[in-house]
């Protein structure tokens, strides 16, 4: 079983195995905040553009870490309806939800990015990159994004991801996982250094890569 030391370690690991990638035109797309320390090694082994895909998560009500979907930029939106309806979540009440967290990601696109445009990536590579994955619906949210700003091709790279996940991701033109545990139960559980990414961080990679 994979056991990374941190996101930096993990990011170094799936670097190696998107090698055959650095002659290609990529973008390293990583999602904040978690993903950007991954991100930023696999972007610097393949000499490639570094930037963020601004997703949020839509969590349950009583319970915010549980996805009823996500939201993300370029208004993407993908929804879990199994979640949904375990729920009972409303229309009203899923719509309030998802306004509230669009709010979050147009906040986060300015702060992050500092006023700069999105890296463009019609045309290209699109590689995004993420700490692991568990529902599977910010992933899926971000490779909506990727496909319609007109990527080439949409490459998702995690370290680890529950299996049930990875096969939701069908928008995905390939996935490259390095775990995908039968037992999955938090993607933290795969680290010894899991402690959250500040914005911070994020912006200090993003500037560092430019």
């Amino acid at each position: 079983m994979w056991n990374f030391e941190d996101r930096a370690d993990a990011g170094r690991e799936l670097a190696r195995q998107l090698t055959h990638r650095a002659h290609e035109d990529c973008v390293v797309l990583g999602l904040p905040r978690g993903g950007v320390p991954v991100a930023a090694e696999v972007a610097r082994a393949l000499a490639a553009p570094l930037d963020v895909l601004i997703v949020r998560k839509v969590g349950a009500p009583g319970h915010p870490e549980v996805a009823m979907g996500a939201v993300g930029e370029d208004d993407a939106v993908v929804r879990n309806a199994g979640v949904i309806s375990i729920t009972g979540s409303d229309e009203a009440t899923l719509a309030a939800a998802e306004q509230r967290e669009r709010a979050e990601v147009e906040r986060r696109s300015r702060m992050l990015r500092a006023g700069r445009p999105a890296v463009p990536i019609e045309g290209r590579v699109a590689i995004i990159v993420d700490d692991g994955i568990a529902t599977g619906a910010t992933m899926r949210t971000a490779c909506a994004i990727a496909r319609a700003r007109g990527a080439s091709h949409v490459v998702v790279a995690v370290p680890v991801a529950a299996p049930d996940a990875l096969g939701q991701l069908t928008d995905a033109d390939e996935v490259v996982c390095l775990c995908a545990p039968r037992d999955f139960m938090a993607v933290g559980m795969y680290y010894t250094d899991f402690r959250q990414t500040p914005e911070e961080e994020v912006v200090r990679l993003l500037a560092a890569a430019r």
